[in-house]
């Protein structure tokens, strides 16, 4: 019997995919664990870390690795250069893996994928690491962009952006919350079970579960080994949402036999939640651009029970004709940057570029100018997204504010306890990472005049 591959090595295909073939590492990583659902709970929970902490300090790990290779990480074999990066994320921040066998299984590796001839090259720059890793000379902490570029491991643009934009301390806050370890925020399907049920159910299975700062019925849980082996998820009890996601739907308040239309809507946790709410009348119509996209829209509401929901494929920058006039509420939460959620989705921060930003800013008011002429007299649009870039959020609200019939409303009423903006009143929130306890976030809500 051929034995299987062993986490190292699943964790070097995973960062192959990501860095070499453009893979999102979310998706490679749950694909991975899907196939391989005999690992153990340990197993999973190494291979993970493993992977997201290779993938989220590169930049930091390439730092030390140039400083102790004659051959630069950019000139190195891909497999070489990343059977590197994931050994001394183990080295650095693995306390409780002996530096021999990193090395050893360092070199291990390399030779199963056919670098025997540089085993000796692996070894050496890893021993040497291991030995003087406390030696390692890092750029002046009075140098604030390569200073917080390599310490937190964020491209220089973005620090660039956010120190011009948030200030030293704030930037550093939110570059410290990127990386810290948050359990998995759930929302409770309240037509079917009530959140303290829901709390008791999983605690019941070695779930350790939280209540959420906001709203009042989210749920925090770890400890867990996969959502599919747990049951309450498999029979739609819950859904894996951030609680900036879930305040959106709650500051768009939904009114019972509402038309609503979604029009990114992939993979529909709004849309069940907007659903939810509306307590099984009206309809949510939840639009994405692909079928692929509308098929996990699909799964979502068949595992939830959802019956007033209806998902179809639709270009969000094509104008549906029916839709002019008929919507009580449109929720437009548009493609972006998604720099406001790098804690959950690592490699997000060395795809982007401040062309590709800007790009999106103009994306995003393309699908805005179609979709506002859904909303009926009196109607409201949300604009969210799940950056913290003033180009696609601030700019992009006052812009439309400037060029069509809507008037901004005061989200102060629908504002969770605790959770104080000053702008609320003036009809649009930025969250914060590091400051308000959740995803970075933007929302504004407009009414057709």
């Amino acid at each position: 019997m051929t034995e299987g591959p062993n986490g190292r090595e699943l964790a070097l295909g995973i960062l192959m995919e990501v860095t070499g073939q453009e893979e999102y590492s979310h998706i490679a990583l749950r694909n991975v664990l899907e196939k391989y659902r005999y690992l153990s709970k340990q197993e999973r929970a190494f291979l993970t870390r493993l992977t997201e902490g290779t993938l989220e300090w590169m930049l930091h790990l390439d730092y030390i690795i140039n400083q102790f290779s004659n051959v630069k990480v950019n000139k190195m074999k891909p497999v070489i250069r990343n059977i590197l990066r994931m050994s001394v994320y183990q080295l650095k921040f693995m306390n409780s893996v002996p530096a021999s066998a990193v090395c050893n299984e360092a070199v291990k590796l390399a030779v199963k994928k056919g670098f025997r001839g540089l085993k000796g090259f692996v070894n050496g720059v890893l021993r040497n690491i291991a030995r003087q890793l406390s030696e390692v000379v890092y750029p002046d902490k009075r140098e604030a962009v390569p200073y917080l570029s390599v310490m937190y491991s964020m491209p220089e643009w973005i620090v660039e952006d956010w120190l011009k934009t948030y200030g030293r301390d704030m930037t550093e806050r939110i570059l410290q919350a990127f990386l810290e370890k948050e359990p998995l925020s759930i929302r409770p399907n309240l037509e079917r079970i009530a959140p303290d049920r829901l709390k008791e159910a999983l605690e019941q299975q070695g779930i350790t579960v939280t209540q959420a700062a906001w709203p009042d019925y989210a749920l925090r849980i770890e400890n867990y080994n996969y959502l599919g082996a747990i049951p309450e998820f498999s029979q739609g009890l819950f859904q894996v949402q951030d609680i900036s996601s879930m305040l959106a739907v709650e500051l768009a308040e939904p009114k019972e036999g509402s038309l609503c239309i979604d029009v990114c809507a992939a993979p529909g946790g709004k849309s069940l939640h907007l659903a939810e709410k509306l307590h099984g009348t009206g309809i949510v119509e939840a639009r994405d651009l692909t079928d692929y996209k509308v098929a996990l829209i699909e799964e979502n509401r068949i595992r939830a029970g959802a019956k007033n929901i209806r998902a179809f494929p639709w270009d969000a920058c094509i104008c549906h004709e029916a839709s002019k006039g008929a919507a009580d509420l449109v929720l437009a939460d548009l493609p972006c940057s998604g720099l406001g959620v790098l804690g959950k989705k690592t490699d997000l921060k060395y795809r982007m570029s401040r062309e590709q930003q800007k790009e999106l800013a103009v994306l995003q008011r393309r699908i805005l100018e179609v979709v506002q002429s859904y909303v009926k007299p009196g109607g409201i649009l949300i604009y969210s997204t799940c950056t913290i870039h003033k180009g696609e959020n601030e700019e992009n609200a006052e812009w439309f504010l400037r060029h069509f019939p809507f008037e901004a409303v005061s989200l102060d009423s629908g504002m969770p306890a605790g959770l104080n903006i000053e702008t609320a009143g003036r009809g649009y929130i930025q969250l914060l990472p590091g400051i308000h306890g959740s995803d970075g976030f933007f929302i504004a809500k407009f009414r057709r005049i």
